[in-house]
């Protein structure tokens, strides 16, 4: 074997393997063939992450806008061309909403029914039609009240079937497991079932929250009492009074927006592990 061109030779009439660095076939060709197609796999996901935060950023310009508007000066948002960044920040428009048109009486009314119908819905099954149901809260005395809105909201079809899917994927062993170790059937269900079925919940709760605090319809035919107003109802009137108030509308609409968020952000974890757990299952 020479020193200056070393090779080695696996056996009679196979090809030689040059170990020589750099060479084709050796180590180093190997390397920098590996090397390639990292780079290339690394400027694919650089590329991907990049249209991620492009899509994202349009998606939130909206709602970059209206938390902007919020601080303008009263008229700037309606000027041509419209202005992102406030001229003057100014937080009178919420001030207004609190106390010229008294806004925390209508955040506390959404917050009440959306959590009573939320924390219902999880166990309390009900499904009727939007004009009996209306008659039936007339007969029971319960319109422009709050149960009127409540009662009606407790619980779904949808909400059942997915509880009930969900709960069939628990073992049938760990059930029969508590019960030969005396547990009666309540505490099978608070101590087995119920964390079985905790990301479930949450992904119930809140869809169920999401959806009774953006709802409209049911509350402005229930509701005739300005007092018992929840958020969406108040912020329609709003938008009729003052019409031309943009930066009024655009604090209300943010009031309305922070809680959603902050409920989505306090159970992400667990309505992405029943999202998740679902993908597995199905």
């Amino acid at each position: 074997m020479s020193r200056t061109n070393p090779r080695l030779v696996v056996g009679e009439g196979k090809s030689t393997y040059d170990y020589r660095p750099g060479a084709v076939g050796g180590p180093a060709g190997g390397r920098g063939r590996a090397d390639s197609a990292r780079a290339r796999r690394r400027g694919t996901q650089f590329l991907l992450y990049a249209l991620l935060i492009i899509g994202a950023l349009i998606a939130l310009m909206p709602m970059l806008w209206m938390l902007s508007a919020s601080f303008m000066p009263t008229g700037e948002a309606s000027t041509y061309p419209p202005h992102f960044i406030p001229s003057r920040i100014t937080f009178s428009h919420y001030a207004d909403l609190f106390t010229r048109l008294n806004l925390g009486r209508y955040l506390f009314n959404s917050a009440l029914i959306a959590v009573v119908v939320t924390a219902v819905s999880l166990v309390l099954p009900v499904q009727v039609a939007m004009l009996p149901l209306f008659l039936l809260m007339k007969n029971l005395h319960l319109i422009n009240t709050y149960w009127g809105v409540i009662i009606p909201g407790m619980a779904s079809i949808f909400g059942i079937f997915l509880i009930r899917q969900y709960a069939l994927s628990i073992p049938d062993d760990m059930l029969d497991a508590a019960r030969i170790d005396g547990a009666s059937e309540l505490r099978i269900y608070w101590s087995v079932v119920v964390p079985g079925i905790l990301p479930i919940l949450a992904t119930l709760a809140i869809w169920t929250f999401l959806a009774t605090w953006n709802d409209f319809m049911w509350p402005l035919i229930v509701l005739s009492d300005e007092a018992h107003y929840t958020l969406p109802v108040a912020l329609a009137n709003l938008s009729g009074e003052h019409v031309m108030d943009t930066e009024l509308m655009m604090a209300g609409s943010v009031l309305t927006v922070i809680p959603v968020l902050a409920v989505f952000l306090f159970l992400q974890r667990y309505y992405i592990q029943g999202v998740m757990a679902g993908s597995v299952k199905g």
